[in-house]
């Protein structure tokens, strides 16, 4: 299997001076992902959880609900010389009776990368393939002093970022501020895949009682993952995209973005956040 980090060599310069040493990087290397035997997908991830990752991308994708849709998760041959696995190709095999989805290689291609439809047209594709509605999640009600403290305990959870500095990070939290899993790529969508996969293969789907914290941006996409996982929270470190705070306000997510110490903006769904009193404007 691939390794997560890799060596080497850099020429650093600090303070004027020049010295050569390896370094450590966080690996990439390609996924595709088959259905049926199929090709359906192409990412490019930190290898670890590819099951997982597998797994989540079709839960956001509407092919799965629940671990008893898969019968098996398997590596295939890879391209190697002497016929030796690369573990880059992972084949999902759906569970008999399971309908297989109208997908090719080209729209996902397509899709992963750039979203592929736009505006009113994905919003429409969430809403008719969302297998858990958030609106009839059980109510969930979250203070701003415990979302402040989840990105801290996010970062003192990020071991090969510590190594590489060069990874994005998603993770699962509990109503009370519980971590319940971190996982990390250099994909931001990869990492949430991994989340929902593994979620998936433990039975645990809708997750209608946790939260999601990303350590970047809040993309259309990652609020897309969220919805199709019945996650009824997303926050992200960073700044949400216009699309992804239409898709909240669509489905009922919450959207909470700029998540920085104490500081926060809920762009929808702010019946789940405590917010107490506003202060009143300068």
């Amino acid at each position: 299997m691939g390794r997560v980090t890799e060596r080497r060599r850099v020429v650093r310069i600090r303070g004027g001076a020049v010295n050569e040493r390896p370094d450590t990087l966080v690996a990439e290397e390609p996924l595709e992902i088959r259905l049926n035997g199929r090709p359906i997908a192409i990412t490019m991830r930190t290898p670890g959880d590819d099951f997982a990752l597998a797994a989540g991308f079709l839960v956001s994708e509407g092919v799965l609900a629940a671990a008893s849709d898969v019968r098996n998760i398997v590596y295939c041959a890879g391209a190697k010389e002497d016929g030796s696995n690369t573990y880059n190709v992972v084949d999902v095999q759906l569970a008999p009776g399971v309908a297989v989805p109208d997908i090719t290689l080209e729209r996902n291609v397509y899709t992963t990368s750039s979203c592929g439809l736009c505006g009113k047209a994905s919003l429409d594709a969430v809403r008719t393939t969302a297998r858990f509605p958030i609106a009839d999640a059980p109510p969930l009600r979250l203070t701003p002093a415990l979302l402040s403290a989840l990105p801290d305990r996010l970062r003192a959870a990020q071991r090969v970022f510590d190594r590489t500095g060069g990874l994005h990070a998603a993770a699962l939290f509990s109503e009370d501020g519980e971590l319940l899993d971190v996982r990390e790529d250099v994909g931001r969508h990869n990492a949430v895949d991994k989340l929902v996969g593994r979620a998936l293969r433990e039975g645990l789907l809708p997750l209608e009682r946790a939260v999601l914290l990303v350590s970047g941006r809040a993309s259309f996409e990652l609020a897309q993952k969220a919805v199709m996982a019945g996650l009824p929270v997303l926050a992200a470190v960073s700044a949400p995209s216009s699309l992804a705070v239409d898709l909240a306000a669509e489905t009922g997510l919450t959207l909470v973005g700029f998540l920085r110490g104490q500081d926060m903006n809920v762009y929808a769904g702010e019946h789940r956040i405590a917010l107490g009193v506003p202060a009143a404007e300068a």
